[in-house]
């Protein structure tokens, strides 16, 4: 008897962990879309973005065949991309103009700047690869670091094509949104320079998909 209530209370403890885990993993994203929010509302120009391409992001993962259970981190890195703008002055960062070169060193050190922001906390950290190198391109060209190829990681090459695609297919103050085709000719030309190839191929080849249900979530 002693026995059965020893291991009933063993079990019981186990789901209250269970539970308490999947409360704090549910807080911690919350607090990451309350974040993404802040950042749309602080540019209105984007706003949107930050979820247009999550999912995107999570859709064309998907296509390439990356484990589920990299999904959260892709989504989370996705909803944070440009946390890293927070350390940007206003006068820079809503520019209407083009920056100068001296504005532009400055603009691109906001993927270091979400990286320092963000690598002291634990749950986070797998989830920086895109906040940190989406601006890295296939060729070596990009920034921070100048990473090239496969050396860059998977997510933030699957990320900078779609970041690109919602960019480019959405109205800004300055311009009118991109036709579609011509978004698509924009990334196919990129394609070997500033995207992965093979990227590039899944992307172009699901995009209907892609876009579908993105729309529809």
């Amino acid at each position: 008897m002693g026995v059965s209530i020893e291991i009933s209370a063993r079990i019981k403890a186990e789901q209250r962990a269970v539970q308490a885990n999947v409360e704090l993993a549910q807080a911690y994203d919350a607090t990451i879309e309350g974040w993404s929010k802040a950042l749309d509302l602080r540019d209105k120009e984007t706003e949107g973005h930050s979820l247009r391409v999550t999912l995107m992001t999570l859709r064309l993962a998907q296509q390439i065949g990356i484990e589920p259970s990299e999904f959260l981190h892709l989504r989370r890195g996705a909803l944070l991309h440009d946390i890293g703008k927070m350390g940007i002055p206003d006068e820079i960062l809503f520019k209407k103009g083009s920056l100068n070169a001296n504005e532009w060193v400055i603009m691109r050190k906001h993927p270091t700047y979400a990286y320092e922001m963000l690598k002291e906390i634990d749950y986070l950290r797998p989830a920086l690869v895109i906040p940190r190198y989406h601006h890295e391109k296939w060729d070596g060209t990009g920034y921070p670091e100048m990473l090239a190829g496969e050396l860059i990681p998977m997510a933030a090459r699957i990320f900078a094509i779609v970041d690109v695609w919602d960019a480019l297919t959405s109205d800004r103050p300055y311009r009118s949104a991109w036709d579609p085709g011509d978004v698509l000719d924009h990334i196919i030309k990129n394609s070997g320079t500033h995207f992965d190839p093979k990227v590039v191929e899944v992307f172009t080849q699901n995009l209907d998909e892609i876009v579908s249900n993105t729309e529809s979530e």
